[in-house]
């Protein structure tokens, strides 16, 4: 029996239009659905009238989970990772396995979609010839490092942000990489996104007055020297 494929199927970031058509037959169609969180994944799935069953896999059970999915696929049943919203991998569940049915010569297949990073760059007015996205940077160890390491960099700069650390981030921006022009985009696709444009001075005071609210998306203007 031929072995079962993997979908890597990307999910809508927000407004559940932003689904495709071959997203929707891929997990229509397959025989399970590997999800990062089967509670947020499941209102995806009933708004477009997707029975197939579902299984928890993320960072926190990859180890333990992915050698029963590789023995799924390798008996020939076809797999659909999903992650809560976007494309998998991209700062996301999904190395650990994508990587696994590599090495068992299981064939992966990409449905692309919706990408957090790619909604918000194309949008942000900075150049999108060469960028480099950075995902989460570090919390605490290796974080004022990774800020000196990008201050060099004439590329535009992506990085993903939680609300609540903004104001954080953009001190270390003005300190490590001064006063650039920046763009951030939060809600995106949702009914509130919104887009704030200016150097790091100008949106710390425009921050200064009001709360932000959703998941955030912050792109540094590259080095010009």
């Amino acid at each position: 029996m031929p072995s079962g494929k993997l979908y890597i199927v990307s999910t809508p970031i927000g407004n559940l239009g932003d689904f495709t058509f071959r997203a929707v037959d891929t997990l229509k169609s397959v025989q399970l659905i590997a999800a990062e969180d089967t509670r947020k994944s499941g209102v995806l799935l009933k708004h477009y009238e997707i029975s197939t069953p579902m299984l928890p896999y993320h960072d926190h059970n990859k180890e333990q989970a992915t050698p029963g999915l590789l023995r799924k696929l390798e008996s020939g049943d076809d797999i659909a990772l999903i992650t809560d919203a976007g494309t998998p991998l991209v700062s996301d569940p999904g190395f650990y396995l994508v990587r696994a049915a590599v090495h068992s010569q299981i064939e992966v297949i990409p449905i692309p979609g919706a990408s957090a990073m790619l909604a918000a760059l194309v949008a942000a007015g900075l150049p999108s010839d060469r960028f480099t996205f950075e995902g989460f940077l570090p919390r605490k160890k290796g974080r004022q490092t990774r800020f000196k390491l990008l201050a060099d960099d004439p590329r535009t700069i992506i990085i993903y942000e939680s609300p609540h650390r903004v104001a954080r981030t953009l001190r270390d921006i003005g300190e490590y990489m001064g006063d650039r022009q920046i763009v951030i985009g939060r809600e995106l696709t949702k009914k509130f996104e919104e887009f704030i444009r200016g150097s790091v001075s100008e949106v710390r005071e425009h921050l200064d007055t009001r709360s932000i609210k959703g998941e955030v998306v912050i792109m540094i203007g590259g080095n010009k020297a």
